[in-house]
């Protein structure tokens, strides 16, 4: 029986590279995103590539609309295997005095921890239940190096909060399934090449994805509970 992936914000950059390289590992995934015209467009391109990639509509901050999800997936598959959180926003790339945390607005903070924070939790709430019944699972949360406590620095502060607030997340859900086969890990896939890293990134999406691919598939020793830049563990 093939293994049922979900990629959220998945559309582009390294949610769609990820579905790609997943779904060449013989996968069945689930591409998501908000946007359902570009959602069913990035589904039918790997889908012409040969791969067995289907679209389901997710807005990540809708409770409603991982509802809809999570029954899709038990009505489809009546299982999950694996979940890659990698729906993300970046709204106060700024440096200077507009990226002081002083002068951070409560607005964009909330608004950046809603998708980069709960929504994660959220999906993991409503999705895990999936895997307990196979007691099989593999989360992957897309995080930062920006979040690292111990490299924490100015500059972004709404981004930076929100990706350290999304490793306490990983730590608490692995922890709460540590006795479990769903193992939990993020990680900070670098600085590449998308809408949100820029042209002048150093590194591609295949070099980006390689990680969370990784994580993806791990045997049934593998690590939990980790923070992995490059497939090595990096400090909180």
């Amino acid at each position: 029986m093939k293994k049922v992936a979900v990629v959220t914000g998945a559309n582009r950059g390294l949610g769609f590279e990820t579905c790609r390289q997943l779904a060449k590992q013989g996968i069945q995934v689930i591409l998501t995103s908000r946007d359902e015209a570009k959602g069913k467009a990035a589904a039918e391109q790997l889908q012409a590539e040969g791969l067995d990639v289907i679209f389901h509509p997710l807005d990540v901050t809708s409770p409603d609309s991982i509802e809809h999800l999570a029954q899709f997936i038990r009505n489809e598959f009546g299982r999950l295997d694996i979940l890659v959180n990698n729906a993300g926003i970046a709204l106060d790339f700024v440096f200077g005095p507009d990226g002081s945390i002083f002068n951070t607005k409560i607005e964009t903070l909330q608004k950046t921890i809603e998708t980069n924070t709960y929504a994660p939790l959220l999906l993991c709430q409503a999705l895990v239940p999936l895997m307990k019944a196979n007691n099989y699972g593999r989360i992957v949360n897309v995080s930062s190096g920006a979040g690292q406590l111990d490299d924490m620095q100015t500059g972004y502060p709404a981004y930076r909060i929100s990706k350290t607030a999304l490793n306490a997340v990983t730590r608490l859900i692995a922890n709460e399934l540590k006795d479990t086969n769903i193992l939990v890990n993020v990680l900070c896939p670098g600085w590449v090449r998308t809408d949100m890293g820029g042209p002048n990134a150093p590194r591609s999406l295949e070099e980006g994805v390689d990680t969370i691919v990784w994580l993806a598939t791990l045997p049934d020793d593998g690590p939990t509970s980790q923070f992995f830049r490059d497939r090595k563990p990096i400090s909180w």
